[in-house]
């Protein structure tokens, strides 16, 4: 649990309830800017939805 809340403090990213270590987050809907997404999350992400936005765990 404390896990997940420091990668939402650290970097706009919420995590599923069943999420553990290594698993992917999403990327919050607040985050619009392209130029800022591709910059935060590097190693890319999937869009399942507009709104749902899947990256690898950005600290891993």
């Amino acid at each position: 649990m404390i896990d997940s809340l420091q990668l939402t403090d650290s970097y706009q990213v919420a995590t599923p309830g069943n999420w553990k270590q290594g698993d992917d987050v999403i990327i919050v809907p607040s985050l619009q800017d392209p130029g800022e997404i591709k910059r935060k999350f590097p190693k890319g992400y999937k869009a399942v939805r507009p709104y749902l936005r899947l990256t690898p765990q950005p600290n891993k």
